[in-house]
């Protein structure tokens, strides 16, 4: 007997209802990408090493999926090389590609590739899936897609407004209630030198993105192991413990950080975003958290985070400031600002909440009983001028027993059910069987059609 097929861990198949449900979800991001004025574009799955190596720290190094060169691709080492084992080494040698981490490298790529096509700032959206080696669990996959929405070639803070409406408005749409969590990785570089620590800010902003995770405690092992000395440590204990209203938390941070020029920025920046955001009614809540560094290298300025506030799961939503990413493709001086919504996780949240509207199980309306060819050549005159209607109609393909065609109907959970015998020929017209309620009646084509528009 042939083994059970199985995908892998951290994969997921779908079955029509689960995709109607995330289409649901990508549809209602896309059309608020397109009320914001973002453009769509998209990207290959797979991408250069070269592009992807570097853009996402060590640990994002760790985590690329890396595609095996084809053909001889042993041939370029030596005997010596491959007894070594160095799994690194010989990765570099054989793979000279990768399936992409993320959508922002790509798109950095995009932009300098195309610099002669583009017209600045250039808002962009993509909705595509991602790869990571990472170790799958609850919420956290290793195929997902990402839906991203980047403004590129303009530094004006007006942006950043802007990507904190937008998320408000997709939450308010999903009905997911969430809070907004903010910060600046200028706060962070100033933290770090106030504490006496500025070459370790890497390191400090790596290990207190993992405070939801690993807890208090388990950042300040972290940052021990990273040679922080017990007395920066104690330094910043009081950030990381921050308490109160984002006025009061701007307050900490300005004092923490007085006489510390790039503190300041970010404190001055994150101030404007607050002042801006007072103007506008937002749904969700929105809060400085002097603990979001978000890992990766690449942001340069605010940093924000989605979270949802009914069910226990890591972020659903993040995003932030990079002033100059496409200046490692060779394109210097392009600031650019983007968020990226977590689909898969979004889909995990309104699952457990039950959140989908009924109408977003999209499935046929009225499905036509075959009783053999006669019939079912009439049927398809009717269910073309449906299909001509925008109603979703469908014939059962052969003419089964009943009972058969009514479960199928069922199992598939179409309202309505047409059945077209020979009486009903002759007579022009057609017993509709409501499937919820049971009830049947005799109606014409034109009065079908107005009961299913």
């Amino acid at each position: 007997m042939a083994a059970k097929p199985s995908i892998p861990k951290g994969t997921r198949d779908f079955s029509p209802v689960e995709m109607s449900k995330r289409n649901y979800i990508f549809d209602t991001i896309r059309e608020a990408f397109h009320l914001f004025g973002f453009q769509q574009i998209e990207t290959p799955a797979m991408e250069n090493l070269s592009t992807l190596m570097g853009k996402y720290g060590e640990e994002g190094d760790k985590l690329l999926f890396k595609i095996q060169n084809s053909g001889d691709y042993f041939k370029e080492l030596t005997d010596e090389e491959l007894l070594s084992r160095n799994a690194t080494k010989l990765a570099s040698k054989f793979c000279e590609k990768g399936l992409r981490y993320d959508l922002t490298v790509p798109f950095a790529r995009y932009v300098v590739m195309h610099r002669e096509e583009l017209v600045f700032p250039f808002k962009r959206y993509q909705i595509q899936p991602v790869w990571r080696a990472d170790r799958p669990q609850k919420g956290r996959y290793r195929e997902f897609y990402q839906c991203d929405a980047d403004i590129i070639g303009n530094n004006s803070l007006i942006n950043e407004v802007e990507l904190v409406q937008l998320i408000d408005h997709v939450f308010g749409k999903l009905n997911i209630r969430v809070a907004i969590k903010l910060n600046n990785r200028k706060v962070l570089a100033g933290i770090a030198d106030v504490i006496g620590e500025p070459d370790k800010i890497i390191d400090i902003t790596v290990a207190i993105d993992k405070i939801d995770k690993i807890g208090l405690d388990g950042v300040i092992a972290e940052l021990k192991s990273k040679d922080i000395s017990d007395e920066s440590i104690e330094k910043l204990l009081p950030i990381l413990k921050a308490q109160g209203n984002n006025e009061e938390k701007m307050q900490i941070l300005a004092e923490t950080l007085k006489g510390n020029a790039i503190g300041e920025k970010g404190v001055e920046e994150l101030q404007f975003i607050l002042n801006a955001l007072k103007s506008v009614s937002l749904n969700s809540a929105l809060d400085i958290d002097l603990t979001l560094a978000r890992g990766l290298n690449y942001y340069t300025g605010a940093i924000l985070e989605v979270k949802a506030l009914d069910v226990v799961i890591g972020s659903i939503t993040g995003g932030g400031r990079y002033d100059n990413l496409t200046g490692v493709f060779g394109m210097d001086g392009v600031s650019g600002v983007g968020i990226s919504f977590g689909a898969d996780r979004i889909y995990d949240v309104m699952n457990q909440l039950d959140l989908y509207p009924k109408e977003s199980i999209h499935t046929t309306k009225v499905m036509f009983v075959n009783f053999g060819e006669k019939e079912a050549l009439h049927s398809l005159q009717i269910i073309g001028d449906l299909r001509k209607a925008g109603i979703s109609s469908e014939l059962f393909p052969s003419s089964d027993k009943m009972k058969k065609q009514m479960s199928y109907a069922n199992s598939h959970s179409i309202p309505f059910v047409a059945i077209i015998g020979e009486q009903e020929m002759i007579d022009n017209t057609i017993a509709l069987k409501n499937m919820i309620t049971g009830e049947q009646k005799t109606v014409t084509a034109e009065e079908l059609k107005e009961i299913l528009a």
